[in-house]
């Protein structure tokens, strides 16, 4: 009787830590849904603030229009500073996507509920919509 209820115990387990496990392998809801430029652009032109969150010397050598810097390691304190609306739509862009990935989810995690991850600088200018 008691082996039996071990090797049940035993059993559950195990599955408790392999479904736990694969959850690791499920990417991140916001970095990785996100990053589609055509998404950001829409979002952009409903409105939405957009952040540049690379270095100053990165954001001086060239950023989108009306693009704000924040280093992506200051963004939760400075919106909090800022006073910024939780639920004010943003669209955050770096070089690659991984530092507004970062930034992305930190801003989440602050309880913020518009935040999108452009991606990279570079893909989201070449996608820039053309005005006539």
């Amino acid at each position: 009787m008691f082996n039996k209820l071990l090797y049940r115990s035993k059993t559950l387990l195990g599955v408790a830590l392999l479904s736990l496990s694969s959850l690791a392998l499920v990417p991140n809801a916001a970095s990785a849904a996100d990053q589609e430029p055509q998404v950001a652009w829409q979002k952009i032109a409903a409105g939405a603030m957009v952040l540049d969150v690379r270095t100053p010397e990165e954001f001086a050598a060239g950023h989108l229009a009306n693009a704000v810097n924040i280093p992506f390691e200051q963004v939760a304190a400075e919106f909090a500073k800022r006073g910024i609306a939780k639920d004010a739509p943003v669209v955050l862009y770096c070089r690659s996507g991984r530092r507004s990935s970062i930034a992305t989810e930190a801003l989440v995690a602050a309880g913020y509920t518009q935040t999108y991850n452009g991606g990279g600088y570079q893909t989201l200018a070449d996608a820039q919509p053309k005005t006539e």
